[in-house]
């Protein structure tokens, strides 16, 4: 960076200039700086680190939960840490609560950048023919259809802004389907194909959508899987790096598929899931 500065026009004031930045203690803007976030079901775990990374690269981040209490104690929690986070109540399967959750970023903060659709229900356990039919309209109308709607939603205010950054929060089950989870397994890998299909319709708009497959990560939701220790070790087995996945093992994939590093990636699924097979 020193060698950039003083081969510019003004060499001596640029060097200064970094000098005085560096003696005073003052920080480069993050690389979202002054973005606008939405994240859904970010109240506790992925959700949660991720809201809370994407604040900390300087974006303003809106929070939701279905909870009034979640919420309140996750944007208290954040911004104790300085964060520039608020937030509502939000049941993405509801199209009141949809269109609420978009006009709280607008009054707030004047536009939206980034939609984090993280939002996930898995009723269901047991042989995928088992499965009603009310279990598929539940798990499809809130892990793929509320996506979709949602995003259609945030689309134009994105495009009001030049442009946009969407990830949609997938899973390693889209490639090698949980044992007992069928459904919500069919789902997620349904979310690969939303990705790849928007992709191609956003691009043009300068809208650019990715998709985050996590493995097994220590959260609420993957509770069933790793509290119960024989199912724990066969999944251990199938990754190369034997640990279990932490939240803030997929917020910073998240903040740079949402930065301008990420500039010309599109229709992508960044697996995060320590090695385990990842392929259709």
């Amino acid at each position: 960076m020193l060698r950039a500065l003083a081969s510019s026009a003004q060499p001596k004031q640029a060097l200064g200039r970094l000098l005085r930045m560096n003696s005073t203690g003052a920080k480069a803007r993050g690389t979202l700086a002054d973005k606008v976030a939405l994240v859904t079901a970010s109240t506790e775990g992925i959700g949660l680190a991720i809201a809370r990374r994407l604040a900390q690269d300087g974006a303003h981040v809106v929070v939701s939960s279905r909870k009034q209490a979640n919420v309140d104690r996750a944007v208290a929690e954040l911004q104790t840490e300085n964060l520039s986070v608020s937030g509502l109540v939000c049941h993405v399967g509801k199209a009141e609560d949809r269109q609420r959750l978009i006009n709280a970023a607008l009054e707030r903060h004047g536009g939206i950048d980034i939609l984090v659709s993280n939002a996930a229900v898995n009723p269901f356990f047991g042989s995928t023919l088992d499965a009603t039919e009310e279990v598929w309209d539940k798990i499809f109308d809130i892990n793929v259809k509320a996506a979709a709607l949602l995003i259609k939603l945030v689309v134009p205010h994105m495009e009001k802004r030049g442009g946009g950054s969407i990830v949609i929060v997938s899973s390693i089950a889209a490639y090698s389907p949980f044992p007992g989870l069928g459904p919500y397994n069919v789902s997620k890998t349904a979310l690969l194909g939303l990705t790849h299909t928007l992709a191609s319709e956003l691009g043009p708009r300068n809208i650019r959508i990715n998709a985050l497959a996590p493995g097994l990560i220590r959260t609420k939701f993957s509770s069933a899987l790793w509290q119960d220790k024989t199912m724990g070790d066969k999944l251990m087995e199938t990754m190369r790096i034997r640990r279990m996945g932490e939240p803030t093992d997929c917020s910073g994939i998240v903040s740079f598929l949402c930065s301008p590093d990420a500039d010309y990636i599109t229709g992508e699924t960044v697996v995060v899931a320590g090695g385990a097979p990842s392929r259709l």
